[in-house]
């Protein structure tokens, strides 16, 4: 039985109701209804506070470095970024992480990262950038060994946006600016592949 966040919720909600029985009732349904709630929760699944949904038989996960195939970006973007990625995923999964040949296996590329105008004003005759828009594309490769119907390839992208007076190489030296996207791109990809939202 797999548990999602609305049957949960649901589940909950009706345990909470039967809660408010009159006492004379409670002490009559409660031991079959922990029995029926025990039964019911321990399914072929399991069901995580942190969102996540992950078979019993997954044990193991491992993060390929991402290679940064942008042409752009700071030197430590590749390293940073698979860093946060394996860090994201040991902090919201119990999973045991591995060099390679995990049950779980994630690899990818970093294929864009763009710095461009988003919003022109004009001041006077002068068309000029209000915002510029820094935007991070990835390409993930997740392989879910033990269940191929989960395995997908996909581009994730995220973009955050800065004061036209902050340039690119401020933007590039401050890694809390960049990190702000990449998470974003680190939560899309968590919640695809573990949370299977």
């Amino acid at each position: 039985m797999i548990w999602n966040k609305p049957k949960f919720l649901a589940f909950s909600y009706w345990l909470l109701a039967v809660g408010f029985l009159q006492k004379e009732y409670r002490k009559a349904i409660s031991f079959p209804l922990l029995a029926i709630s025990l039964f019911a929760i321990s399914g072929c699944s399991v069901y995580s506070f942190t969102g996540t949904n992950i078979d019993p038989s997954v044990q193991t996960m491992s993060i390929a470095t991402f290679a940064n195939n942008s042409n752009n970006g700071p030197s430590a973007l590749s390293q940073q970024f698979t860093e946060d990625f394996k860090d994201y995923f040991q902090r919201n999964t119990p999973l045991k992480m591995q060099q390679r040949d995990g049950d779980l296996q994630i690899e990818g590329q970093i294929i864009a990262y763009d710095f461009a105008p988003a919003a022109i004003q004009r001041e006077g005759n002068v068309d000029q950038a209000g915002v510029n828009r820094l935007t991070i594309q990835v390409r993930v490769k997740f392989t879910n060994t033990k269940d191929d119907t989960q395995s997908f390839e996909q581009t994730f992208q995220s973009n955050g946006d800065f004061p036209a007076s902050q340039s690119i190489v401020t933007i590039n030296s401050d890694p809390s600016s960049i990190r702000r996207i990449t998470t974003n791109i680190i939560t899309d990809v968590f919640n695809k592949s573990v949370a299977n939202w």
